[in-house]
């Protein structure tokens, strides 16, 4: 985990700044500050109708009565594009991109989603719905009702044990 943090961190921002000087020196000041704000807004607005369209599609798949799974994942990758492509820089905005494009984003969350079922990690799993097994393997069934408090009280007026 710290090898992680310490990538993000420290490695990336160091990455980005070498960048950004390096493109900075080839086209000037103004340009780039332009194309990082460009990239920026271009990015969040991309991200807004994507997303929209993954909200839409779950939606649609929620009341077919499927599981959201994919879209889920792919909203929560559309989230991780936009904090890429708002951060400034250049590698992260490849990234935000790679992340935002329904062509490549797709697979990524096919892939993800295929490694969640297998690892058995996923919440949308069928574990949690349908009969309770418990540490034998066994099936347990049961009915369940409720009662409400009023009503049991007034069928107790008659009982003299009450």
């Amino acid at each position: 985990m710290f090898i992680v943090l310490f990538l993000i961190f420290v490695v990336v921002p160091i990455v980005e700044i070498s960048i950004l000087i390096q493109v900075g020196e080839v086209f000037g000041l103004l340009p780039t500050i332009a194309l990082v704000i460009f990239t920026a807004a271009v990015g969040a607005s991309l991200v807004r109708s994507q997303g929209l369209q993954t909200l839409l599609k779950a939606q649609q798949k929620i009341q077919r009565g499927e599981q959201p799974g994919q879209e889920m994942l792919e909203g929560i990758m559309l989230a991780v594009a936009g904090v890429l492509l708002v951060t400034p820089g250049f590698v992260t905005d490849s990234l935000g991109l790679l992340l935002l494009t329904p062509l490549t984003r797709k697979p990524i969350a096919n892939y993800l989603l295929t490694k969640l079922v297998i690892a058995n990690a996923s919440p949308f799993s069928a574990q949690g719905f349908g009969p309770s097994k418990n540490d034998d393997g066994d099936i347990i069934e049961g009915e369940f009702s409720s009662k409400d408090h009023s009503t049991s009280i007034e069928h107790n007026k008659d009982d003299p044990k009450a």
